[in-house]
């Protein structure tokens, strides 16, 4: 049995390929009431429409009941992993699979930190690259970065998780991985920013290939290497991110340039990890311009228009 924690877009896509990949599948959610509702239909129509649950996935609200599982995937919001973690000391010995994308605003940690310390004895993986639940539930043809520190593991974890359209690449670099997963959601909002202040796609190519830049520095600083940045969990994410209206951080940025308002009930990873990020950056000397840029433009401290003056202005250079 695989556990999926977190029944949002993501977890109920991964749910569901999983399951028709032959797997008995067990998906938890904390809301009963959402439970009762998949239950009732075999649909979660609140974060997937129109895609129905396998009957190789169980659905609950009790935790006890993916105890059995050896191999869990955390599909929870990055800012509540840690709480989930800490409140739930249940997981050593298990295969612990993150997938969601960000930095933890209190410690400035990213996910397979915050399993190996608050999850002792567990196996810490993570799970990323360019990827929409949607295309994954439906079985569109995905590739995405599986990375672990331990090489066994990670090969088994491959094997496990591999699916006919879903297709595992192995890295032992899970601090880049996570990196390339977490930062492209600040330069995505930046690009969804251009276009939709009506900046032109010219303005969004050169945010997108500086916001490489920026990744790739902030990331090879705090310990990845360059050609998992590189990789499908960088620079493929960052492409897909930051070029699909499907992206809610393209989405975001889009509000903030046309000076709309955007659902608040809509998680959006990249405004904290702007944050975060401004934060580690500041603390090493690391120059990010548009993470810092995004941060100020999320927290209303700065216009689009003062914003686009601030970059345009800013000391001519060599690439």
């Amino acid at each position: 049995m695989i556990a999926v924690l977190g029944a949002g877009a993501f977890g109920t896509a991964l749910a569901v390929v999983l399951a028709g990949a032959g797997h008995r599948v067990m998906l938890w959610a904390r809301d009963g009431s959402h439970v009762a509702a998949m239950r009732d239909s075999r649909l979660n129509d609140r974060r997937l429409p129109g895609v129905a649950l396998p009957d190789g996935v169980t659905v609950t609200d009790d935790l006890s009941a993916t105890d059995g599982a050896e191999t869990v995937l955390l599909a929870v919001p990055m800012q509540r992993l840690a709480g989930f973690l800490a409140a739930h000391p249940r997981f050593a010995g298990r295969a612990l699979v993150a997938c969601s994308k960000g930095i933890d605003l209190d410690s400035l940690e990213g996910p397979t930190a915050l399993i190996a310390r608050l999850a002792p004895g567990a196996v810490a993986a993570v799970l990323t690259g360019p990827s929409f639940a949607a295309d994954i539930a439906r079985g569109l043809p995905t590739a995405l970065t599986l990375a672990c520190a331990d090489p066994a593991a990670a090969r088994a974890l491959q094997a496990e998780l591999a699916a006919p359209a879903l297709r595992l690449y192995r890295s032992d670099d899970p601090k880049g991985a996570e990196l390339g997963g977490a930062l492209k959601n600040v330069i995505a909002i930046a690009a969804g920013v251009a276009i939709g202040a009506g900046l032109g796609e010219s303005a969004r190519a050169a945010l997108i290939t500086r916001g490489f830049a920026e990744m790739s520095r902030l990331a090879l600083a705090l310990g990845a290497r360059g050609e998992t940045l590189a990789g499908l969990s960088g620079l493929g994410d960052l492409i897909l991110t930051a070029t699909s209206p499907q992206s809610r951080n393209f989405r975001f940025g889009l509000s903030l340039g046309q000076g709309a308002e955007f659902d608040p009930a809509t998680t959006v990873e990249g405004v904290a990890t702007a944050a975060a990020v401004t934060r580690l950056a500041a603390a090493r000397g690391i120059d990010m311009p548009l993470a810092a840029t995004v941060d100020a433009l999320a927290s209303r401290r700065l216009t689009v228009a003062e914003a686009a003056e601030a970059l345009l202005s800013r000391p001519l250079k060599k690439e």
